[in-house]
């Protein structure tokens, strides 16, 4: 069943049934992300898909059959994205870089966030596996600017994955140190964080807010970051604003007691020694 949708692929009249089929019961299918690897135009053709729908992103004209599809074709990418044996091999043919034109996007209308939602879960896929390689591949490409933007903009939903995808870079050694190695990076990120703070405190998300003080802990872990928050850490995290939003979550408030116990006991030392802090670099 699964090789005779993924061979049907190949045929641009049998594709949208196919690229349907396929997406609604991937889980369904073991090892279908090889066989969409290694099965001969398939890549390519869902690649054409991608690439079908570029002329509609500006002006944005992307209908919601348009839009359906081609996710129908992102959520078999993410399937690819997903496997052990495939992900590198994806990675490596530098995939990725097909779908940040939809993340570049700017319109609220419901096809181009499910777009959107759709694209940061391949992007999420990659991720959820702790592997520098694939951080160090997502920073060379400037991610973070894309994933900034769709946290300034996005549905609930798109910040949040957008959101984790930054929080699993933090969490790297090499994303860390690649945020906060500028302060233009490491102000980027956190005025981006602090409006969402500030949205939060009008809409609450507790899914949401935990991703946001995993990345503010996650910073605190760098002397100079750490340093900086002190001054830019929302006053709202610091206060009573989200306990009720954070009643049932005792792990998000132990990283949030963590995070505060982090900056108040940062001395800012090291922001007036030569070279130390980001304020010489502003």
């Amino acid at each position: 069943m699964a090789e005779h949708l993924v061979l049907e692929l190949s045929n641009p009249d049998l594709r949208e049934n196919a690229l349907l089929e396929l997406s609604k019961k991937r889980e369904m299918f073991q090892d279908l992300a090889p066989l969409l690897w290694n099965s001969f135009g398939t890549i390519a053709a869902l690649l054409q898909e991608i690439v079908s729908i570029y002329p509609v992103l500006s002006p944005p004209n992307l209908t919601s059959a348009q839009s359906n599809r081609v996710c129908n074709a992102l959520a078999l990418l993410q399937c690819v994205a997903s496997h052990p044996d495939t992900r590198m091999l994806f990675l490596n043919a530098h995939i990725p870089l097909y779908l940040y034109p939809f993340l570049n996007t700017t319109s609220k209308s419901r096809p181009f966030e499910y777009l959107r939602l759709t694209s940061l879960g391949v992007i999420g896929a990659l991720v959820k596996v702790d592997d520098t390689e694939v951080i160090s591949f997502l920073l060379s490409t400037e991610i973070i600017p894309l994933c900034l933007r769709t946290m300034e903009m996005g549905s609930e939903l798109s910040k949040t994955v957008a959101t984790f995808i930054v929080q699993k870079i933090l969490l790297d050694d090499v994303g860390l140190d690649y945020i906060c190695t500028t302060a233009e990076r490491f102000f980027a990120v956190g005025r981006v964080l602090g409006s969402m703070v500030a949205a939060l405190a009008e809409q609450p998300s507790s899914r949401l807010l935990k991703h946001i003080i995993r990345c503010y802990l996650r910073l605190s872990d760098n002397s100079r970051a750490c340093d900086a928050l002190r001054s830019c850490l929302p006053d709202m995290l610091r206060d009573a604003t989200f306990s009720s939003c954070l009643r049932e979550d005792p792990t998000t408030r132990r990283w949030l007691q963590q995070l505060i116990h982090n900056v108040g006991m940062s001395r800012g030392v090291s922001a007036l020694q030569p070279g130390g802090g980001f304020e010489h670099m502003i």
